[in-house]
C-alpha cells in the first residue's frame, strides 16, 4: 500500500538528486526534465513492486534513484510503463477477442475480406472510398464503450469516465475520472490522436497558431506534438484509423489570428520550406476506438488550492509489438518518416534521415501517458498543464508552480 509519507520521500530525494545535477544552473529546461524523470523512476518503480512493496522497498528505490543515471532512469520507465501497458493489452484481448484468439490469428481470419470501417477523420474529409493498402479489421466482440469498461475495471481495478468536472469555471466542462482504485504509479490515461515530430508542424491546422481554436494538443520534451482534437472521446468499434486524406491540407488562418505572419513566425516560414505531400506516407492503422484509458485530452488543471494527482510520461511505443499495437491510439504523421531534428532558441532546423538511428534500431511511435502521483480513488483526473508564463495565460490558470513553468519552457 502506498503511503503519503513515501510520496514526500519520492518528491525531496527528486530534489535532493537534481541539487547535485550539473545542469542545475546551466539548463533549467534539462534540469525540469530530469526532474520529472526522477519522479517517473521512483513512482513507476515502486509500482512495479505491486502492492505488498512496503516502506524498505521504497528506500531501496529511492537509493537507486540517486545512483542511476539520467539514461538508465528513463530507459527503466520506458520498461515500466511498457510492462503496463502489455498487461492491459493482454486484458483488452481477453475482452474482446472471440474464442481468445490473438490480434495477429484474428487479422489472418479477416486478411481476405474488402469491407472494412473506416474512421470519422477519413469521412470528415469525405473520402469515398477505402485504401487498397488498408489493413483488415479483426472481429472483436460487438460491446458498447460502457460495456468494455466496465469489464476493463473488473479486470484492472479502475477505469475511466466523462462527467462534469468539479472545476467551478465555465471552461472546465466534463472532467476525466477514475472510477475504481488504483495504485501510485499506475498508468491512468493515454493521449491519443495524431502525432507530428518538429518536422511537420506546419501541418498542424491552424499553423502556426496552433492552439488558436484547439485545447487538446500537447508537446513532449523532445518536441513532438500530439493533436487528440480528431480523436474525440473514442468511438464504437475497432477501425482503420487513416490520416492520408488530409495530407497537404492546410488550414486557413482563424478569427483573430490575421496577424499571425509576424515576427518569429514569418522567421519560421523563411526558413522553412513546406514539405511536399508526396514525402508524407498515406496508409492507416487499425485502432481500437473504444479504447478505455484513451481519454487523457479531458484531464482538466487543478483549480487554486487543488494539487494534481498525475504527471506527463513520455511513452516510446515500440512498433515491433503488433499485438499491442490497436491499443495505441495513435497515428504519427509521415507514416513513421522522421527527420533528424536540431533546436535553436525557438526554431527547429532539419535534415532528412532516419529517426530511429539508435542502436536497437526498433522504430517507436512517440507516445504520452499520465502516471499517477499517488493511490486514487473514485475522484477526477488532475494535471498540472505547466502552461508558459512567457505568454498570456486563461483567466482560469492557476499555477501549480511557478518555477517549473519557467523552467519547462526557457
Amino acid at each position: 500500500m502506498y503511503h503519503t509519507s513515501l510520496g514526500f520521500r519520492f518528491c525531496y530525494q527528486g530534489v535532493r538528486t537534481l541539487a547535485k545535477s550539473p545542469t542545475f544552473a546551466r539548463d533549467p529546461r534539462q534540469l525540469q526534465f530530469e526532474a520529472d524523470i526522477n519522479r517517473l523512476f521512483l513512482y513507476t518503480s515502486y509500482n512495479r513492486l505491486g502492492r505488498n512493496a512496503d516502506e524498505k522497498d521504497a528506500e531501496e528505490i529511492i537509493d537507486m534513484a540517486g545512483k542511476a543515471s539520467l539514461a538508465d532512469q528513463q530507459k527503466q520507465v520506458q520498461d515500466n510503463i511498457h510492462s503496463q501497458i502489455k498487461t492491459f493489452s493482454t486484458w483488452m484481448d481477453e475482452i474482446l477477442l472471440p474464442d481468445s484468439k490473438s490480434i495477429n490469428e484474428s487479422a489472418e481470419s479477416n486478411s481476405q475480406k474488402n469491407t472494412q470501417t473506416r474512421s470519422g477523420l477519413s469521412l470528415a474529409v469525405g473520402r469515398t472510398g477505402p485504401s487498397e493498402n488498408s489493413p483488415a479489421v479483426p472481429d472483436t466482440k460487438p460491446l458498447k464503450p460502457a460495456q468494455l469498461s466496465q469489464k476493463l475495471k473488473n479486470l484492472m481495478g479502475y477505469t475511466l469516465e466523462l462527467k462534469p468536472s468539479q472545476i467551478t469555471h465555465k471552461e472546465a466542462g466534463r472532467g476525466l475520472f477514475v472510477d475504481g482504485q488504483s495504485d501510485v504509479g499506475a498508468v491512468i490515461a493515454i493521449y491519443p490522436g495524431i502525432v507530428y515530430s518538429p518536422a511537420y508542424y506546419r501541418y498542424i491546422p491552424g499553423y502556426p497558431r496552433v492552439d488558436a481554436q484547439n485545447p487538446y494538443l500537447i508537446t513532449r520534451y523532445d518536441g513532438t506534438v500530439i493533436n487528440a482534437q480528431p480523436w474525440g472521446a473514442g468511438g464504437e468499434t475497432r477501425e482503420v484509423w487513416d490520416i492520408s486524406s488530409v495530407i497537404g491540407r492546410r488550414t486557413g488562418p482563424t478569427a483573430g489570428a490575421q496577424d499571425a505572419d509576424k515576427g518569429s513566425d514569418r522567421m519560421w516560414k523563411m526558413l522553412s520550406k513546406p514539405l511536399q505531400p508526396t514525402r508524407v506516407a498515406t496508409s492507416g492503422d487499425v485502432l481500437e476506438r473504444r479504447n478505455p484509458l484513451a481519454l487523457a485530452h479531458f484531464a482538466n488543471h487543478p483549480a487554486k488550492g487543488m494539487v494534481p494527482n498525475v504527471m506527463v510520461c513520455p511513452y516510446d511505443f515500440p512498433l515491433t509489438e503488433k499485438d499491442m499495437r490497436t491499443y495505441i491510439p495513435n497515428v504519427a504523421f509521415g507514416g513513421g518518416e522522421e527527420a533528424k531534428m536540431k533546436r535553436f532558441g525557438r526554431f527547429w532546423f532539419k535534415s532528412w534521415g532516419s529517426g530511429n538511428s539508435g542502436s536497437d534500431d526498433v522504430p517507436i511511435l512517440k507516445t504520452l501517458v499520465l502516471v499517477a502521483t499517488r493511490a486514487l480513488s473514485d475522484e477526477e483526473v488532475l494535471l498540472n498543464y505547466r502552461l508558459s508564463n512567457s505568454k498570456r495565460r486563461p483567466c482560469w490558470y492557476t499555477p501549480v508552480d511557478e518555477e517549473e513553468d519557467r523552467r519547462r519552457w526557457s
